[in-house]
């Protein structure tokens, strides 16, 4: 009986995820707003009643989307204050950042190009609240202006690299490491900075 359960459970989290993905899709492909209930349903080969069944609405999977494949950052930031606040730290931070910016780029282009219902459903604010933590545990408190700047800007090179980097010629996974390693080298710079300033 138990083995029967865990399999239905595991089915209905396979349900619920191939949902998400082809909403984001048809998010992506024809926005958010042109996007229906029924063509998500229909684009599965499922009935309305069986989305129905996981998600009431547009909303419910959008805001789903965002806590799934925004849960890497969240758990990051959890990590990340427990660490000490040294180079390695900061370094595998950044490492681990990429990482998840590169598994969640379908939301950042569906949040991209769907502005509008972002505010709407405040997922924005949610975001902002993680990019915040996310400074207070890469930024030296001691560290000068330029050195925290030097810090932020790590975090907005790996955003960059997402949307700008895309229209550059060259292998995916070589940009993505490009980026990388001029997101490494500033937040290196800022702490060596802000050692030197605290000696």
């Amino acid at each position: 009986m138990g083995l029967t359960m865990d399999t239905k459970q595991q089915r209905r989290g396979n349900t619920r995820q191939r949902i998400q993905d082809v909403a984001l899709e048809l998010f992506v492909e024809q926005g958010y707003e042109k996007t229906s209930l029924r063509e998500i349903a229909e684009r599965l080969d499922v009935t309305k009643a069986a989305l129905y069944y996981h998600f009431k609405t547009k909303e419910e999977i959008t805001v789903s989307l965002f806590e799934d494949l925004t849960k890497p950052m969240a758990d990051l930031i959890e990590w990340g204050r427990q660490q000490p606040h040294t180079l390695e730290t900061k370094q595998e931070i950044v490492r681990r950042y990429s990482q998840s910016l590169v598994d969640a780029a379908p939301l950042f282009r569906f949040m991209q190009e769907n502005q509008a219902t972002v505010r709407e459903l405040r997922i924005g604010d949610t975001f902002k609240d993680r990019m915040r933590d996310l400074r207070e545990i890469i930024i030296d408190p001691e560290a000068d202006l330029v050195d925290q700047v030097r810090s932020i800007s790590a975090i907005f090179t790996l955003h960059a690299g997402m949307f700008v980097m895309q229209d550059l010629d060259g292998d995916p996974e070589k940009k993505r490491e490009a980026v990388l390693e001029v997101a490494v080298d500033l937040v290196t710079q800022a702490h060596e900075g802000a050692r030197r300033a605290g000696a």
